[in-house]
């Protein structure tokens, strides 16, 4: 795991340990909050254009970013719970989505890969 993402999951880990919250952050448990917490970053946009969701960036950034920090911490901590390297998983990902995704058919383009 990249040094930066282990250091942030062994301070996620170590506040949750310091209150006993092992019990509540069982896998599924921190599935369904990442879910809930990508639901309040999502609130922030609802029913705005892309023009004005930009203009709800610059308005409500520490907000947003709060939610967005929410969303991270919850993921950090389910990969370490899933015995996942999150750095590497990501580098994997990437890799396979270059592969799907390749420059020269999908530059400007929102298909997907089975579409390009």
């Amino acid at each position: 795991m990249s040094d930066s993402i282990q250091v942030l999951t062994n301070r996620i880990c170590a506040f949750r340990d310091e209150r006993n919250w092992s019990a509540f952050h069982s896998p599924k448990d921190l599935s369904v909050a990442i879910a809930a917490e990508a639901g309040e970053l999502l609130q922030h946009f609802v029913w705005q254009s892309d023009e004005q969701s930009v203009q709800r960036l610059h308005e409500r950034r520490d907000a947003i970013a709060e939610e967005i920090a929410d969303v991270a911490i919850l993921l950090m901590e389910m990969a370490s719970v899933s015995g996942v390297d999150l750095g590497a998983a990501v580098e994997m990902k990437l890799a396979r989505n270059a592969e799907k995704y390749p420059v020269e058919k999908s530059k400007g383009s929102n298909k997907k890969y089975n579409e390009l």
